[in-house]
């Protein structure tokens, strides 16, 4: 039997991250210093497109792409900027900041509402190109 659900997860990670309103992304998203990750699935991306200038980062990699120890690190992350992450809703964003966090990246913060709140606002989007194996 699950003892915590995935609300609980992401209730105590909203305890200990920084979450920021999706105006607060628009107005963030100008400064240089500032990357989009979205973390979604790579299909969601193709259906749904993405905002100009975000990273992709699946969720299921987020670790492995952080850790510059890995084999697998993306320079992305040893930039030293801050580090807005995003999903479809905001469930997933809130525990992958917290888990970047943990790891020791600095500054993160996450989008209330994801994809989902940003297209809503009206906020910019671009296609993400379908690249499917030879």
């Amino acid at each position: 039997m699950i003892t915590k659900g995935i609300k609980d997860l992401c209730f105590e990670a909203e305890k200990q991250i920084e979450t920021l309103s999706v105006d607060q992304v628009m107005q963030e998203n100008a400064d240089p210093e500032v990357l989009l990750v979205d973390i979604r699935d790579i299909r969601e991306l193709w259906r749904e497109g993405t905002i100009p200038g975000s990273i992709h980062a699946p969720r299921g990699m987020l670790e492995f792409w952080v850790d510059p120890e890995s084999p697998y690190h993306r320079k992305d992350f040893s930039s030293g900027k801050k580090f807005i992450f995003f999903c479809a809703g905001g469930l997933r964003s809130a525990l992958a900041a917290q888990t970047a966090q943990n790891m020791g990246l600095k500054p993160v913060a996450h989008m209330a509402g994801g994809f989902s709140a940003w297209t809503n606002a009206k906020g910019p989007v671009i296609e993400k190109e379908v690249k499917l194996p030879k």
